[in-house]
């Protein structure tokens, strides 16, 4: 993976605090055995695990700072002063006259500490789309951090007690969100955001939010030849000096960045598609498509069901928390196969959906919007009653459908997103043991769900679901779902679609440029059309989806896999022996792919526990 770990306020030798430090970058360096850069004193020590580019630290005067990544320098003075000082060095001298407003000359995909011992203060920050994720607990007289919670708990102040409420919230979301982690006591910095520590003290803040300018007008031709050349340039910082590749689904994503690749590098890229023999997901077809038209070097391989009862345990140990996105199989064997054919940094199509305006869901909340818009009158005084009130209604198809729109329109957002979520469907009570739910509070999604929404003062419905997105869609699960998977490759990453250039860019579109009525991401489609191909621009959106609950009914291995799983999470006393019971039997025949999606979530939080070696909560 590579990252970034330390502390402050941990006393003992110089020596032992770098035995220490060390210690804690081995989770780091599990697949890529990445050189370590380190640095102590009596009371801290902070270290980078990382390839040469991405890996800078210096020491100076008692202030020690340590980055993971690739920042880049905003101002001329500072980037000369990094091309001749190094990035560390330079940064440490503007963080001493500037404090936090640092930050603002940074951009780029990084995390970081500044550590001053003889002040006792710390400081913690990372990139504003959250792909360098910092993990951090406070304890007793000092803090400790890490890329990864692995790292912490290695830390002999760190504790490692799981968090019932996180239990909770992962079969909710299908992962943990952020600033919350699987262990008591431990947070995560949130896209945009520092911590300050202070002499016992911490205090997190956002240094950077998206602010839309929602009103600002442009010729399209002005808009469309500053968005190509944004996107150029972004590939281009992307792919560096490695050997690069990428990930092609055959979406708008993935095939921009084939075509674009090509053209900076002025060679055929290099694709890597994954494929299902398995009706309704396979989407082969289009990566080919995109592959034809771009005329990429192509490589493909389709995912069986004997790969995935291989992979799950290693999928389930990479992740340092329990995580659910089975998206996470498919982008492990694409990266793997480019780490075969010499290809050292993958780059991802993640985040164009969401500065774009790509996911269905928008479009169909923007259908339940129109009716919130309809004058209370009309909907209290005439629809509801004629649609609600006409005797034999619930047998005509029509009326059903009017019903269940105004049923699911008249719940209010970020609610209205959730109508659909599993846990609701079936019930907490049914799902959980009641010794387990007491334990925590089943409203905190909901609580955390409406205070995201609303942080976000965009008077647009689409700007407000792309800045929620931020965070649930991309920091809490795309992002680390592609790094994790690549990591376990050894594999480097990049995405250029959330470079700060590309997400400036997005701030500044019209709104109906991103949605146009129920036209999904507008704006990026016009742009780039006669550049992709028309196939590409008009095709449903899909990706790597994993077709598990299918193949759970014909495989026996993945049965197996399956039912030892949940037969183990029985024991734990967090789920409800009879709600597995019916999950394994009546649910999946049902419908396998619906109810597939929760033995998959319960499958692997019982192998993220067995990874560890963890028998309790």
């Amino acid at each position: 993976m590579s990252g970034l770990c330390g502390w402050m306020g941990h006393s003992a030798s110089v020596t032992e605090n770098m035995q220490l430090v060390r210690q804690m970058c081995g989770p780091l360096m599990r697949f890529d055995a990445s050189d370590i850069a380190a640095d102590a004193g009596g009371n801290s020590a902070a270290a980078v695990a990382a390839s040469s580019d991405s890996r800078h630290i210096h020491k100076q005067d008692g202030l020690l700072v340590a980055l993971w990544g690739q920042p880049r320098f905003r101002e001329p003075r500072l980037i000369q002063l990094a091309l001749t000082n190094g990035t560390a060095k330079t940064l440490g001298h503007d963080w001493r006259e500037r404090g936090e407003k640092a930050l603002e000359g940074l951009a780029g995909a990084f995390s970081l500490c500044i550590i001053d011992e003889v002040a006792h203060e710390a400081f913690l920050a990372i990139d504003r789309m959250g792909v360098n994720p910092l993990t951090y607990q406070v304890y007793d007289g000092g803090l400790v951090f890490g890329s990864s919670a692995d790292a912490i708990n290695i830390h002999t102040r760190a504790k490692s007690e799981i968090s019932p409420q996180s239990l909770y919230n992962y079969v909710y979301f299908h992962m943990v969100p952020g600033p919350d982690t699987i262990y008591q006591g431990q947070k995560r910095l949130l896209p945009g955001e520092y911590l300050f520590y202070r002499k016992g003290h911490a205090e997190t803040r956002k240094y950077w939010q998206m602010q839309f300018l929602e009103n600002e007008k442009r010729p399209f031709q002005e808009l469309k030849n500053d968005f190509l050349s944004v996107l150029r340039s972004s590939v281009r910082d992307a792919v560096g000096d490695h050997q690069a590749g990428a990930f092609l689904s055959g979406g708008t994503d993935s095939s921009t960045i084939a075509g674009i690749l090509g053209e900076v590098c002025g060679a055929p890229a290099r694709t890597y598609s994954i494929g299902f023999d398995a009706s309704g997901y396979d989407e082969m077809e289009y990566a080919r498509i995109a592959a034809r038209h771009f005329s990429t070097r192509h490589h493909e391989y389709y995912v069986t069901p004997d790969d995935i009862v291989s992979t799950i345990p290693q999928v389930a140990a990479i992740f340092d928390q329990p995580f659910g996105n089975a998206s996470a199989i498919p982008a492990f064997y694409c990266a793997r196969m480019a780490k075969a054919d010499g290809v050292t940094r993958m780059l991802g199509g993640d985040g164009g959906d969401e500065l774009f305006g790509g996911n269905a869901r928008y479009a169909k909340q923007h259908l339940f919007s129109l009716y919130e818009k309809t004058p209370v009158l009309v909907r209290k005084g005439i629809l509801e009653p004629l649609v609600f009130g006409l005797p034999g209604g619930s047998a005509l198809p029509l009326v059903q459908k009017a019903r269940s729109y105004i049923e699911q329109a008249s719940i209010p957002m970020p609610a209205r997103t959730e109508t659909y979520n599993l846990l609701e469907r079936y019930g907490p009570a049914e799902v959980f043991t009641r010794e387990f739910l007491e334990t925590v509070n089943p409203g905190n999604p909901a609580a955390l769900l409406e205070n995201v929404y609303h942080e976000n003062k965009a008077s647009s419905l689409i700007n407000r679901m792309l800045a929620f997105d931020r965070k649930f869609t991309l920091a809490d699960n795309d992002l680390p779902k592609v790094a994790k998977a690549c990591e376990l490759a050894a594999m480097e990453v990049a995405f250029p679609l959330i470079s700060d250039e590309i997400v400036a860019f997005s701030l500044r579109l019209e709104p109906h440029l991103k949605l146009n009525g129920t036209k999904l991401r507008y704006f990026f489609k016009e742009a780039l059309r006669g550049f992709l191909p028309d196939d590409i621009i008009t095709k449903q959106k899909h990706g790597f989806g994993l077709p598990f609950g299918v193949w759970l009914q014909q495989h026996r291995g993945l049965q197996a896999l399956a039912s030892d799983s949940l037969s183990s999470l029985r024991s734990r006393n967090i789920v409800r022996a009879d709600f597995i019971d019916n999950l394994l039997g009546k649910h999946l025949d049902e419908h396998a792919g619906y109810h597939g999606t929760m033995v998959w979530v319960l499958m692997m939080l019982e192998q993220w526990y067995r990874q560890r070696g963890t028998h309790n909560q």
